[in-house]
């Protein structure tokens, strides 16, 4: 039986949830490098290219959250404590 025919293709998305965003960045990263350089073949530039489309979106959602907890620390108005209101994603 041939090997190649049985492998499962990884879904671009697989393991974005445990990804940090420097982590994600990175990844986007190289396979921006790799598919600038044109070393990979359609079937692995066109994985390449999803992936990194998935990490991209990952990116920009970590962004939007850490943008949407920065906007909740409000400044005191004539020096007293800082306040801080707790992040609802749902909000």
């Amino acid at each position: 039986m041939d090997e190649q025919n049985n492998t499962k293709s990884i879904s671009p998305e697989a393991g974005l949830d445990r990804l940090s965003f420097e982590e994600a960045l990175s990844q986007l990263e190289a396979i921006v490098d790799q598919l600038e350089r044109g070393d990979v073949s359609l079937d692995k530039a066109i994985d390449a290219y999803s992936r990194g489309m998935a990490l991209k979106t990952h990116c920009q959602a970590r962004l939007e959250e850490a943008r949407l907890k920065v906007e909740q620390i409000k400044l005191p108005e004539e020096g007293g404590a800082v306040h801080t209101t707790p992040f609802d994603p749902a909000s």
